[in-house]
């Protein structure tokens, strides 16, 4: 049942379409105005279809070391090509189901680029040049903005493997490319300008991850960056400031993505930091009455899920109900082999905040289901804070940590302490039980090791 309330949502990415039907749930009248697909960078060009790749190199390699499971198979090939045939299947699918969850909800979806935003008002240039006008109360801002020379979305087109590749970029994006290509026969190399992969993660994880991915041939430079890359007929020349010149076949760059928010009103209403990104407070609210932003718009982790729940706090606040959003309780993933994710505080940062911590780690070396799955890498390390024994930070590298994560996550958002996770009994055998493992370790009560 309608209440009255009307909300324009700018952008269908994984922020606005899950605001918008928040929005539509709470009885708002929702109109969506996106300029390509729904779904955003992370459903077209992101996070789904690099996972769709991922999954396709993980069975990949489940088949090539079949034989350790007893198992004999013939030669094994990979089809890139209908790897990425696949990819695009999926992201089809999955936007035309947002689509469908839009007419299910009653929101009006209009394709088109917006030009100009005040209060009140959004002025748009439609898919065949009409300029329209949009009028409600409420606005949620929720957009975002080669050949040799690729970023990620270029990488995602690829129909043949590069036979050399340069990784610019030693974060989450970076690292999963590497991983994909480099696990289809790519030479790679990355290069990272801090002084650790995943700048600012654990340090201890992030070394541990190096070590695993040089194991697996990916050459890996930190503590460096590429001051300048020439393009020959063929290859591409990159110039470290370390003098290491590498020559590759392409060159992807992988550091980050800029927010597209100038030129469409929001300066002149003084809603944009010195970055372009919009200035908004934990009720996703900005400066000026009615208007809100949320996703990548508003900066900070340029992650899905993030956007997805300020999403909802927006549309939440904007039907009445009293929201705020809280950004320490936000798991990050990244999907190389092993997986590593995390929530919190990392050792270095807790220490930093003048905390002292107390820290458990477990080794999936020394537990059952890991070595039944034959995938043993890694350990689960949890932070807490010595005196009051607030959880800070938990940690995972090893197998199905992104999966492993969501229960690290309801701990902290629950304010549990590791004594709590460490008494609740957990399945046997489960990955799980490296989580409830560590926490005895936080006590010096180590079960298993």
């Amino acid at each position: 049942m309608s209440n009255g309330k009307k909300v324009i949502v700018v952008g269908a990415g994984p922020g606005g379409y899950v605001s918008a039907i928040r929005a539509a749930q709470l009885g708002v009248d929702v109109t969506v105005i996106e300029k390509s697909s729904p779904g955003g960078v992370c459903l077209n060009a992101g996070c789904i279809p690099t996972k769709a790749l991922l999954s396709s190199i993980e069975v990949l390699l489940h088949v090539q070391n079949a034989g350790t499971f007893g198992i004999n198979v013939a030669e094994v090939v990979p089809e890139f090509a209908q790897m990425v045939s696949r990819k695009d299947r999926i992201v089809e699918q999955l936007s035309k189901g947002i689509e469908f969850l839009f007419k299910k909800n009653g929101i009006t979806l209009v394709k088109g680029e917006v030009k100009d935003i005040s209060p009140s008002t959004v002025r748009q240039l439609g898919e065949k040049g009409a300029k329209e006008e949009f009028k409600a109360e409420n606005i949620i801002v929720a957009q975002f903005d080669g050949e040799k020379v690729i970023t990620s979305r270029e990488a995602l087109q690829l129909k043949q493997v590069p036979e050399k590749l340069l990784v610019v970029g030693g974060g989450a994006i970076g690292l999963e490319f590497a991983y994909i290509f480099s696990s289809l026969g790519t030479d790679v190399s990355v290069v990272e300008e801090m002084g650790q992969l995943l700048p600012g993660e654990d340090s201890e994880i992030a070394k541990l991850l190096k070590e695993s991915l040089s194991r697996r041939k990916i050459n890996i430079h930190t503590g460096v960056r590429v001051d300048g890359i020439e393009v020959k007929e063929k290859t591409i020349i990159a110039k470290l400031s370390s003098g290491d010149i590498l020559e590759e076949t392409k060159a992807l760059i992988a550091v980050g993505r800029t927010p597209n928010t100038k030129g469409i009103g929001l300066e002149k209403m003084n809603l944009l930091d010195e970055k372009g990104f919009i200035k908004v407070n934990e009720r996703m609210e900005t400066a000026v009455t009615g208007i809100y932003a949320i996703g990548d718009a508003v900066g900070g982790m340029l992650l899905a899920h993030k956007a997805s729940r300020e999403g909802i706090v927006a549309a939440e606040n904007i039907a009445g109900v009293n929201a705020e959003m809280r950004y320490d309780v936000v798991p990050r993933c990244i999907f190389t082999q092993p997986e590593v994710a995390a929530v919190g505080m990392s050792e270095d940062g807790a220490k930093e905040s003048g905390r002292e911590v107390k820290a458990g780690k477990f080794p999936f070396s020394a537990l059952g289901k890991a070595h039944v799955i034959g995938e043993t890498e890694g350990i689960v390390k949890i932070l807490t804070d010595a005196s009051s024994e607030e959880i800070l930070g938990i940690h995972i590298i090893g197998p199905r940590a992104s999966d492993l994560i969501g229960e690290a996550s309801l701990a902290m958002e629950l304010e549990a302490t590791a004594e709590t996770i460490a008494k609740t009994i957990h399945a046997h055998p489960t990955l799980a039980e490296a989580i409830m493992e560590a926490s005895h370790c936080v006590s010096g009560k180590a079960i298993h090791i």
